[in-house]
């Protein structure tokens, strides 16, 4: 049981892109063992928040990893913790599939030593996870947009993170594989990972346990997907646009017809 336990806090979190600032005093609990999605309106600071979170843009104020200061952790113990999928990612073209998803696992392996059991059979489980593993030997060039994510999205889980991030994993992936990235999600989770995703599709962000809101760089609202005061700061944000409705037991973001 994690109970309330967050497994990433921010506490007065300010950032900067350029001369702008882009965060103004977030403070946050992002539970441990939970799915977090975080929202919100273009420009809100999505991105920019999940990658202060993965400790790749400076700031200022309080980032906490399982209750110690993130800059105070050595990188490669950082990288054992937390796993990265960015938006818009890339690695080399010449690369295998294999080779890919393989980087995953360096924060576990000594200075040039070669991959270990452990490691192939984490690369193994990563790429069959992600429908991956028949590409294996293909160059990551020949792969489309969709494959690409998905071989990315296995280095992610290949590291065996006990935090994941993902901005966009959704992106270049057809309904299909989005919910089959849905069912991979709640796998991690029932598993006891702790997922961390910026989302534009508001109805699958619904499908998580805890929803972020941000707008212009503040937030605006933390609490349970299910609950009904996330959904009206979500109606809110997007000036009432959008109303979130129950399907079939299922929480989606429906466009409103209604003239503003």
């Amino acid at each position: 049981m994690t109970g309330n336990a967050p497994a990433l806090e921010t506490r007065g979190l300010r950032a900067d892109l350029g001369r702008t600032e882009v965060l103004h005093g977030i403070d946050l609990r992002l539970l441990k063992g939970r799915w977090t999605s975080i929202v919100g309106p273009n420009g809100a600071g999505k991105s920019t928040l999940l990658r202060v979170l993965a400790g790749l843009l400076p700031h200022s104020g309080e980032v906490l990893l399982h209750g110690r200061n993130l800059g105070e952790l050595a990188g490669r113990e950082r990288a054992l913790q937390l796993s990265w999928l960015g938006q818009g990612e890339g690695a080399a073209d010449d690369l295998t599939v294999y080779d890919v998803a393989m980087l995953g696992r360096v924060p576990h392996q000594a200075w040039l030593a070669p991959p270990s059991a452990a490691d192939r059979a984490a690369t193994e489980q990563a790429l069959r996870a992600t429908q991956a593993w028949e590409w294996r030997e293909r160059p990551l060039g020949q792969l489309s947009g969709g494959e690409r994510q998905r071989v990315l999205l296995a280095r992610a889980l290949a590291v065996q993170a006990g935090v994941l991030l993902m901005d966009e994993p959704l992106a270049n992936l057809d309904p299909p594989h989005q919910a089959d990235w849905l069912a991979l999600v709640r796998d991690l989770v029932r598993g006891g990972k702790t997922v961390i995703s910026v989302l534009h599709e508001i109805s699958p962000a619904l499908r998580a346990d805890e929803m972020v809101i941000l707008d212009g760089g503040r937030l605006v609202h933390s609490g349970r997907c299910a609950d009904a005061a996330t959904h009206r700061a979500l109606e809110h944000v997007f000036d009432g646009r959008i109303r979130v409705r129950s399907l079939e037991g299922q929480w989606l973001a429906l466009p409103c017809m209604e003239q503003r």
